[in-house]
């Protein structure tokens, strides 16, 4: 059995301005972003000018930041919400959802598209293969605030944090570190290696974060608030079907229009 290390979620604190590790995650994901964005644009032949690509991070930041924000309150405590509305804004307070963020980007990248006139399966690539950098350092971030930690388990690597009781639970932030970070990164990246067809990124990124997101919330506690849902599935793990769906039918319609050119 371990012990959460209980690392100080501020790295530094000047009077009230407060420096915390998982705002430095955040940061250090869009910056890999851009550079990730940037080259992959390069190799794969699009014309992003530097105006074009700072605009087009400006859009995919304020989308996560938005909709990650409306989407944990719509899809995991609209209750709680509409009865404080003023706490609305309150993100300082924690509270951001993975697929409200996710269709900020998607909207974000299509206004982005328009305006550019840009292939949206093209920026689509390219926003998908920095995502999971992004999502990797995330859960790091929650690792050291010791929070979203799994459920209890007997497993040797079992870990007890502060606020999860006394029993070990699975550190569940790492394992999502692991394969929506490190592995969804490696497959997507080998697709651009790879030369894949315009789109096969994009649909791929939704089919295995849906996969690796709904396997996951197995060893993952669920929402206080929220608990078990129907089918004994988690908020998660409902929201991550349609992911599914929308990768197997994009990758299927890739798959056909290819046998028909």
């Amino acid at each position: 059995m371990l012990v959460h290390p209980e690392i100080n979620p501020v790295i530094i604190q000047i009077g009230p301005l407060a420096i915390r590790w998982y705002g430095v995650m955040y940061l250090a994901g869009f910056a890999a972003g851009y550079f990730i964005i940037r080259h992959l644009a390069r190799w794969r032949r699009i014309d992003l000018s530097k105006d074009a690509l700072s605009d087009l991070m400006f859009y995919a930041v304020l989308g996560v930041v938005l909709g990650g924000r409306l989407g944990y309150v719509l899809f995991y405590d609209l209750a709680y919400y509409l009865r404080h509305p003023l706490e609305l804004l309150a993100v300082w307070q924690g509270g951001m959802s993975f697929h409200g963020g996710l269709l900020g980007v998607i909207a974000g990248a299509c206004y982005f598209c328009w305006r550019y006139r840009q292939n949206p399966l093209a920026i689509g690539d390219l926003l998908v293969t920095a995502a999971p950098v992004g999502l990797g350092l995330g859960r790091v971030g929650n690792f050291i605030n010791g929070e979203l930690w799994g459920r209890t388990t007997t497993m040797p690597w079992g870990m007890v944090f502060r606020d999860g009781g006394p029993l070990p639970r699975h550190p569940s932030q790492l394992y999502q570190a692991g394969l929506e970070g490190v592995l969804l990164f490696a497959v997507l990246w080998l697709l651009h290696r790879r030369q894949a067809r315009t789109g096969t990124a994009f649909f791929t990124f939704f089919l295995l974060y849906g996969v690796f997101r709904w396997a996951m919330e197995f060893f993952r506690e669920p929402d206080a608030h929220l608990g078990l849902l129907a089918a004994g599935w988690t908020m998660g793990q409902w929201l991550s079907l349609p992911m599914i769906a929308f990768g197997l039918g994009g990758l299927g319609f890739l798959a056909r229009r290819k046998s028909q050119s």
